[in-house]
């Protein structure tokens, strides 16, 4: 059971975002690995879930789960290039 108390790892900035980035550096799918190396490279912050929520609102998109990155970037990816779904990577300066 969640309560504010509890804190989640936010990604700044958001993980899809950079792995939309890395892929589109790449100029290929990006490897399990690579994912997963991303993510573990990536800067995040511990917030409590009303934030995570916030900020997610404030993008108008949510972030993948880092627990099941690889996972929700295969479906994602997917959903992207059959254009079901358009997501640009926001500027990591922001």
């Amino acid at each position: 059971m969640s309560s504010e108390d509890d804190l989640i790892p936010v990604f700044i900035p958001a993980l899809v975002a950079l792995l939309i980035q890395a892929e589109e550096l790449n100029g290929s799918p990006l490897t399990r690995n690579q994912v997963i190396a991303i993510r573990d490279n990536a800067d995040c912050v511990m917030l409590p879930p009303s934030a995570k929520a916030e900020m997610e609102e404030e993008r108008g998109y949510a972030d993948i789960d880092p627990e099941r990155c690889w996972e929700d970037w295969s479906i994602l990816r997917a959903k992207l290039s059959a254009g079901d779904v358009s997501l640009h990577a926001p500027n990591p300066k922001m």
